[in-house]
């Protein structure tokens, strides 16, 4: 059995016409199944009974000799069949109380995409064949992929801004572990500076939306005015989707860019486990709190310290790692945000977010050393302990 990472290598790539109306279709194929099945299982659910992945398969064989549904039959099948599995696995994450009920998918807000297994595609000779279509897809290959890949799935996807990618997911055997280095690292997260390592050394936060912020906010302007409906308001909603993925693409470029170098140089990464999505219902912070994108931060760092032999430990969010002194242990009564420095009582003066950082280093050494928690400890959704967690595999 391999023990080789699975790893998705994202590419754009160029359709023809032709191409570009049969992958249309196809997404709004994947789509009206996921919502049937989705409202099926609901339906059932309500007489307390209960749909598994094999009922909703043949009812997908059922809907395609229906005289309402018979453009089914024009598609390939197998990303209809991926997506009941895709709502299979939502199912399981909502019993397992991982995630919330699943929605239906929106035409205009949902992701288009359709994923396509190995019967579906063919990989050869640095050409990929979707099934239905009879030239390959002009992909643009930004990077190689490696050496002797044979990629398992085919996810074929289209932004918001109308952007075509293809995602190709193989086994990677580059991915290896690195070398021990023994160096612990405790990082503070932040809006003034987007990370404060426990070494003393500031990251300042790029500020990517409010870079854009003018010219977003110029183009949803433009966009409030069009007529609802017309193509002068398609036209528009495009443009504000460009400014969009911008912005998004910029953070994401600097989030990998961080990640990387912190698995890389560190052995132990100790960070916070924060609840973003409490924390962006303060009106005053959401915006940059979204900003800086701290969950998609964690994210990263969890999956690449999995992939490279790392450790990522996350300290209880009830930890006072900013009203504790991490010279003497004095815990002050009260820390307002506004507070940047303080003198202890010991005479020792902090600068509030380095301060933190060593205090969730010291914490996450003592979780390592005695495996107990600093704080009583919690449970995340997956019922794992929020004081220390293991990364879980995933593809980027």
């Amino acid at each position: 059995m391999s023990t080789h990472v699975k790893r998705a290598y994202r590419y754009r790539f160029c359709p023809t016409d032709v191409q570009a109306a049969e992958l249309s279709r196809t997404f709004g194929c994947v789509r009206k199944v996921y919502n049937m099945a989705l409202a099926a299982r609901t339906e059932a659910w309500a007489r307390q009974e209960r749909v598994s992945y094999h009922q909703t398969s043949a009812m997908l064989t059922a809907w395609k000799k229906t005289e309402e549904l018979p453009y089914l039959n024009e598609v390939s099948s197998v990303p209809l069949q991926q997506a009941l599995r895709h709502l299979q696995t939502a199912f399981t994450h909502f019993f397992g109380r991982r995630a919330r009920y699943p929605r239906f998918k929106s035409r205009k807000k949902s992701r288009k995409s359709a994923e396509y297994t190995t019967s579906a595609f063919r990989f050869r000779n640095g050409e990929l064949r979707l099934a239905k279509m009879s030239e390959p897809l002009r992909i643009v290959w930004s990077r190689p992929l490696p050496e002797g890949a044979k990629p398992s799935t085919v996810t074929v996807s289209q932004d918001s801004a109308g952007r075509w990618f293809v995602s190709l997911l193989c086994e990677d055997p580059s991915v290896k572990p690195l070398p021990a280095t023994g160096q612990a690292v405790g990082v503070d997260v932040g809006l003034d500076h987007l990370l404060t390592l426990s070494t003393g050394e500031k990251i300042t936060n790029p500020r990517h939306e409010r870079r854009d912020r003018a010219a977003l906010a110029r183009e949803q302007r433009r966009l409030a005015k069009k007529e609802k409906g017309s193509a002068n308001r398609a036209r528009a909603r495009l443009q504000v989707a460009k400014v969009q993925t911008r912005i998004a693409d910029r953070r994401r470029d600097t989030l990998h860019k961080l990640t990387t170098r912190l698995v890389r140089e560190s052995q132990t990464i100790v960070i916070e486990d924060l609840t973003v999505r409490n924390m962006v219902k303060n009106r005053k912070l959401a915006r940059a709190i979204s900003d800086a994108a701290w969950s998609e931060f964690r994210s990263m760092l969890e999956y690449k310290a999995l992939w490279y032999g790392r450790e990522v430990i996350a300290v209880d969010r009830w930890f006072p790692s900013s009203k504790l002194c991490s010279a003497c242990g004095t815990l002050q009564d009260r820390m307002p945000l506004h507070v940047r420095t303080w003198t202890c009582d010991c005479a020792t003066t902090h600068d509030r977010d380095v301060n933190a950082a060593h205090n969730l280093l010291a914490a996450g050494l003592a979780v390592t050393v005695c495996g107990a928690g600093v704080r009583p400890q919690r449970s995340t959704p997956d019922r794992q302990s929020a004081t220390k967690q293991k990364p879980s595999r995933r593809e980027p």
